[in-house]
C-alpha cells in the first residue's frame, strides 16, 4: 500500500523538475499597450502620420473599444522618451456584454432562429431568464487573440514589433528595469557607435532562439538622428565687424523663433513668436541663405560666415551606473516560461561568443534584465520561507506529541500533499482534463483551465496548504494514540485490531476536515474577472494537495501500525 504514496511522491518530484517558471501570472487589465518605434531619422511630421494611422486601424477592430497614441515626451525628465517611440493604449469590450458593475447581463434570445431579440429602436432586450450576449467574433477566444489581431493589423512600413504590454505592467517593468518590455538585454560600453553595433549583432542571434518571438526583437537604433549643425567661423564674421550673439540671434529668429510679447486672453496667455515662414528654412540650402546684417548695411549670407552641415547623431543617451547604455527587447512566444527563455536565450549568447562565430566590439557588455530577475530573488526568499515554515509545522506538531516518530509519520501528509499540487498543477496544462460540458457549461471555461507556471502565487498556495495538510493525521493520531494508551495492546493482532477501529472512527471527521476546505476552494477555482489570474494558481495546489492527503487517513494508520509493531518488537520505549 506505501508504494502507492511513494509513486505520487515521485511523480510530483518529477513535475516540478519539468515546470516552467515566473515570477507572477500575467494579470488581465483589459486594455493593451501597443509601443512599435519608427526608424529615428524620421521627422515629427511622418511619426505624426504613422501614430494616427495605427490609431484608425486599430480602431476598426471589432472588440476594441478605445484607442488613444502619443508619441514624444512631457516636459519631464521622469518620462524620457523620443519623438520615434510611440505609445496606443487600446482597450477592448469584455467577451460578453455587462452591467456597469461588471455583471454579465442576460437577453432574450429566440432559439428557434438562433439569434437575439431587439426592440424598435434595435437595441438588446434585458431577460433575466436569457442567454449572455458575446461581443466577440467566433474565432476570438481570450485577449490573446485579440492582440494577434492588433499585432498583425498594425503593421507599416518603418514600424518595428511590439513586445505584448499591459498599461500597468508596463509602467511597472519600466520603473524597474528601465526598458518597455518584461524581457530584454542591457548593452553597455564605452561609446554610442559601440553599443548599437553589439545592440544589432544581439538582435540578430536573439531572433534564431526558438523560445524568442523573433518579431518583437528590437535594438535601439542610437545613433541615427539627423542634426543641422552651424559652426561660425570667427575669422569671416570679424572681417564684417559682427560678434557670435549678432550672428546667433539672427540664427535663432530665423529658424527656431523668439517669443517678442505675449497676448493675454481672459484667463489664457499665448506667446507671439517671430521666425522665418517655412519655405525658407525647409533645407539646409535655405538655410544657407539666411541673411545677416551687419553694421555697415550690408545683408550677408550665412553661408559665407559659417559651415553647415548634417550630422548623424544620438537621439537619446542613456545611461546606467555610470556607463552608456543601449537596450535590446523581446519576449517569449506562447507555451514558454520568463525563466526558461531567459536561460536559454544566456546560453545560445554565451555559446556563439565562445564558438567565435560572433564577436562583440572591445569594451562591451551584456546583461539580461526584466522582471524574471523578480523571480530569481523570490526563489531565493522561498528557500529560505518554505524549509523554516516546515520546521515551524514539524515543532508544533512535536510539542503536541513528545514524539519525532510520530511526529514524522503526521509529517508524511505534507509531501503527500505536496505531490497532489503539483499533479494538479499538471493537469490543469493537459488538453483533455475536464474538456466536457455539463448542462451547456465548459467545465475547461468554468474552472480557467491553463498551463501554469510556478510563480509565487503557486508558491503561497503550497505555504498555505503545508498548514492544513497535516489536519487529518493530528486527527488520527491523536485518536490512535489514545486508543492505544487505554487498551493497551501486547501482541501484533491487538495492535492492529486497536489502530484498525480507532482509525475507521475517524474516517468521517477526516473527511468532513477535508471536503470543508475542498468546498471552500470552488468559488476561488471558479473565479472571474480582476484578480482571478493571481487567485485561480494560488487556490490550484491547495486543492489537489488536499484531494490527494485523503489517503492519509491510510497511510497514517499504516505507519503508525508497523511503528507500534517494531516497537513492541525491540521493546524500545516511545521515549
Amino acid at each position: 500500500f506505501l508504494c502507492l504514496p511513494v509513486a505520487l511522491l515521485i511523480s510530483g518530484v518529477l513535475i516540478w523538475r519539468t515546470m516552467g517558471k515566473e515570477f507572477m501570472p500575467t494579470l488581465d487589465e483589459g486594455s493593451f499597450l501597443y509601443m512599435p518605434t519608427t526608424m529615428p531619422h524620421a521627422s515629427i511630421g511622418e511619426a505624426l502620420d504613422q501614430l494616427k494611422k495605427i490609431d484608425l486601424i486599430v480602431s476598426q477592430i471589432p472588440e476594441v473599444e478605445m484607442v488613444v497614441g502619443k508619441l514624444g515626451r512631457a516636459d519631464t525628465a521622469l518620462d524620457p522618451a523620443p519623438i520615434s517611440m510611440f505609445e496606443n493604449i487600446v482597450t477592448y469590450v469584455s467577451e460578453y456584454k455587462t452591467d456597469k458593475a461588471g455583471r454579465v447581463q442576460r437577453f432574450l434570445y429566440d432559439a428557434d432562429s438562433e439569434s437575439f431579440l431587439r426592440d424598435e429602436s434595435g437595441n438588446l432586450i434585458p431577460d433575466d431568464h436569457g442567454q449572455p450576449y458575446r461581443q466577440w467574433r467566433d474565432h476570438i477566444h481570450s485577449s490573446d487573440d485579440i492582440w494577434k489581431e492588433i499585432v498583425s493589423e498594425a503593421r507599416l512600413p518603418g514600424l518595428t514589433g511590439a513586445p505584448k504590454l499591459q498599461p500597468i505592467a508596463a509602467r511597472l517593468v519600466m520603473l524597474q528595469s528601465g526598458m518597455r518590455a518584461p524581457m530584454g538585454v542591457k548593452i553597455k560600453g564605452p561609446t554610442l557607435e559601440h553599443i548599437e553595433e553589439a545592440g544589432l549583432t544581439i538582435e540578430t542571434l536573439l531572433k534564431d532562439v526558438p523560445s524568442i518571438h523573433a518579431a518583437t526583437v528590437v535594438a535601439d537604433r542610437i545613433v541615427g538622428k539627423p542634426y543641422l549643425e552651424i559652426h561660425i567661423n570667427r575669422e569671416e564674421i570679424a572681417r564684417y565687424g559682427l560678434s557670435i550673439k549678432a550672428v546667433q540671434d539672427v540664427i535663432e529668429v530665423a529658424i527656431g523663433g523668439k517669443p517678442l510679447t505675449v497676448t493675454v486672453e481672459g484667463r489664457e496667455r499665448y506667446p507671439v513668436r517671430i521666425r522665418y515662414p517655412r519655405e525658407l528654412r525647409s533645407s539646409i540650402e535655405d538655410v544657407s541663405r539666411i541673411l545677416i546684417p551687419t553694421p555697415t548695411g550690408q545683408q550677408i549670407p550665412l553661408a559665407e560666415l559659417a559651415d553647415i552641415q548634417f550630422l548623424r547623431q544620438a537621439q537619446v543617451i542613456k545611461s546606467e551606473d555610470t556607463s552608456l547604455i543601449g537596450y535590446v527587447v523581446f519576449d517569449m512566444k506562447d507555451g514558454f516560461a520568463e525563466v526558461d527563455v531567459v536561460k536559454e536565450a544566456q546560453q545560445y549568447l554565451r555559446d556563439k561568443i565562445e564558438s567565435g562565430s560572433v564577436s562583440l566590439p572591445t569594451g562591451v557588455t551584456y546583461t539580461f534584465a526584466g522582471s524574471y530577475e523578480n523571480q530569481v530573488r523570490s526563489e531565493k526568499t522561498l528557500a529560505l520561507v518554505l524549509p523554516l515554515t516546515l520546521f515551524l509545522i514539524f515543532i508544533v506538531i512535536y510539542l503536541q506529541f513528545r514524539s519525532t516518530v510520530v511526529t514524522c509519520i503526521i509529517f508524511s501528509g505534507v509531501f503527500v500533499a505536496w505531490s497532489g499540487g503539483f499533479i494538479m498543477l499538471w493537469l490543469y496544462g493537459q488538453d483533455w482534463f475536464l474538456n466536457i460540458s455539463v448542462m451547456g457549461m465548459d467545465l475547461r471555461d468554468l474552472f480557467q483551465v491553463q498551463e501554469y507556471n510556478l510563480s509565487v502565487a503557486v508558491w503561497v498556495g503550497f505555504l498555505a496548504l503545508f498548514g492544513i495538510a497535516t489536519d487529518d493525521g493530528v486527527l488520527i493520531s491523536t485518536y490512535i494514540g489514545q486508543s492505544l494508551e487505554k487498551q493497551a495492546p501486547e501482541t501484533r493482532d491487538e495492535i492492529r485490531e486497536a489502530i484498525v477501529v480507532a482509525g475507521s472512527r475517524r474516517v468521517r471527521p477526516a473527511l468532513m476536515t477535508t471536503a470543508t476546505t475542498l468546498l471552500a476552494l470552488l468559488p476561488v477555482l471558479t473565479s472571474s474577472g480582476r484578480g482571478s489570474d493571481i487567485l485561480v494558481p494560488m487556490a490550484i495546489p491547495s486543492f489537489g494537495g488536499m484531494f490527494l492527503a485523503i489517503i492519509t487517513m491510510f497511510v497514517v494508520p499504516v505507519l503508525y501500525c508497523l511503528y507500534e509493531e517494531v516497537k513492541l518488537e525491540s521493546d524500545v520505549s516511545d521515549e
